[in-house]
C-alpha cells in the first residue's frame, strides 16, 4: 500500500492511460482513456489536465475531485436519491 501512495502522490501528473486506470482502481468509477480524450475535446465536465507538447497530463488531485463529483450521495432508498439529486442540477 505504501508503494501505491508513493506512486500516486497528489502532485504527480499521469498520462491518459494511467489516469483512467487510477480512477477505476481508486474509485471503481468506469473510465477509459478514450472517455478522457473525448471529454477533453467536447466537454468541460472532464478532469483538468495540462499539455506537455501533444501529451495531456492529469494531476491526481484533479482526478480525485472529478471522480468524487461523479459519485452520487449515500442514500437508503430511491426516494432519497431523487430528493438529493434535485438540488444538484
Amino acid at each position: 500500500m505504501d508503494k501505491d501512495k508513493d506512486r500516486y502522490s497528489k502532485d504527480r501528473l499521469l498520462r491518459r492511460k494511467e489516469a483512467a486506470k487510477y480512477v477505476v482502481d481508486t474509485y471503481n468509477v468506469p473510465c477509459s482513456p478514450k472517455t478522457l480524450a473525448k471529454l477533453a475535446c467536447v466537454s468541460s465536465d472532464g478532469p483538468p489536465f495540462r499539455r506537455v507538447g501533444r501529451f495531456p497530463l492529469y494531476p491526481i488531485s484533479g482526478l480525485d475531485d472529478w471522480a468524487q463529483r461523479k459519485i452520487g450521495p449515500l442514500v437508503q432508498s430511491t426516494s432519497q436519491l431523487r430528493a438529493a439529486t434535485r438540488g444538484r442540477r
